[in-house]
């Protein structure tokens, strides 16, 4: 299994997703960026949507300034959500 960080995100994140029970890229790809979030904000509640939007680029392996606009829409619009 692949760490976290070989998917671009770095230790701090690799720390916060390890608390939530992500403990591998793998894993994360497998849950996908909504699911991580989710723990994420339940576990920080000062997480904000920005770190979706990295959590999905770094699945997709794609630098965040190259999500499309439709997808940060529906990330956004999930993330108020919780």
């Amino acid at each position: 299994m692949a760490a976290v960080t070989t998917l671009g995100l770095g230790k701090i994140m690799e720390k916060k997703l390890h608390s939530v029970g992500i403990h591998s890229a793998e894993e994360l790809t497998e849950i996908g960026s909504k699911q991580a979030a989710f723990r994420l904000k339940e576990h920080y509640p000062n997480t904000c949507v920005v770190i979706l939007y990295h959590l999905e680029a770094a699945i997709r392996g794609i630098e965040m300034k190259q999500l499309e606009n439709s997808c940060k829409e529906e990330l956004k619009a999930y993330f108020k959500q919780l």
